[in-house]
């Protein structure tokens, strides 16, 4: 067989049906004839990026990553810098990279993408050692996954995040400092302080207006609501996509520092990290190869399209005879 070798990183708590992913990504992969890729299981101890490393260091050129938001950010710290592409599997109910990037909804979908051959480098936002290519935060975002059970999320999907955000509507504003870009700091009373890459949250909702993940900033919301009116208004302006937001400052930067006066919860790309005083963020510009979606004409077509077809009917034929 002739192909790229490859690698699945899957989080077995995540993947519903494991043997209906092997037999999707191996009749997938098979159908234009790439050889059969190395499976490697997260554990609670390594989500994903101890896996998707070795990977790369054993020769693999395509990585998939199946799991939910934590595995996909374990494998997108592994593979940043490097020239492996990642393909993301969705699972689980997050997968915020794969709605910001019109990656499908499914499994067959991604293998199909991946098979399809387009590529696109994104910036990826970093914090110390770990990456991020969605969105980080401190305050009520952080505080609205930690009120979220895994069992609501499981059964609502999305929808449960709505309870979770319920329990800190009232909570008090953090006390802090932002400085964008080494410039002077900017005392705020924020309830949240999120950067992004992309602009679109759970839902559908898209935040950030202007984000894009590979214009070589990232892009920054203050949001200050003091009462449930105030968060209806910035809700609803939000929804309708209004081009000003009442209770939130916007910023675009290369690198965003934010200094609390006490620990605050944080979260990157949808998955909670320790709380802490401080959140420094920085840009590393175009680190990842990512499998995407090629556009509608696109004239370079640097894969056989005649074989992708196969491929996507072969997908989702062993998806459907495995149901």
């Amino acid at each position: 067989m002739t192909g790229p070798r490859s690698a699945v990183v899957f989080n077995p708590v995540k993947v519903g049906d494991l043997d209906l992913l092997r037999r999707t990504v191996s009749k997938g992969l098979s159908t234009v004839g790439w050889p059969e890729p190395v499976w490697l299981e997260t554990t609670p101890e390594d989500p994903g990026r101890g896996q998707a490393a070795r990977a790369a260091k054993d020769g693999a050129e395509l990585v998939f990553v199946c799991g939910g938001d934590g595995t996909v950010m374990a494998a997108v710290t592994a593979l940043a810098g490097t020239d492996v592409a990642l393909a993301v599997l969705p699972a689980g109910t997050g997968n915020l990279l794969a709605a910001n990037l019109g990656l499908g909804t499914d499994a067959a979908a991604g293998v199909q993408v991946a098979i399809e051959g387009g590529r696109k480098r994104i910036d990826v936002g970093a914090v110390g050692d770990r990456c991020f290519a969605v969105m980080a935060g401190m305050g009520f975002d952080a505080q609205m996954l930690e009120g979220t059970s895994d069992a609501a999320k499981k059964h609502i999907g999305w929808l449960a995040y709505l309870g979770g955000a319920a329990k800190h509507l009232r909570d008090r504003p953090m006390r802090v400092r932002i400085v964008i870009d080494g410039g002077a700091p900017m005392p705020r009373r924020p309830r949240s302080v999120i950067v992004g890459n992309v602009g679109r949250l759970q839902g559908g909702v898209r935040l950030l207006q202007e984000a894009l993940p590979d214009d070589g900033k990232l892009d920054v919301a203050v949001l200050s609501p003091r009462s449930l009116g105030h968060w209806a208004r910035l809700g609803w302006a939000v929804v309708r996509r209004s081009k000003r937001v009442p209770l939130m400052e916007t910023y675009s930067a290369q690198r965003v520092e934010i200094f609390s006066n006490r620990p605050q919860s944080r979260q990157l790309d949808g998955d909670l990290i320790e709380p802490g005083k401080t959140l420094k963020i920085h840009i590393r510009r175009r680190a990842l190869l990512l499998c995407v979606p090629r556009p509608a004409g696109d004239p370079d077509l640097a894969y056989d399209s005649d074989a992708a077809k196969r491929a996507a009917k072969g997908v989702r034929a062993a998806a459907e005879e495995a149901s």
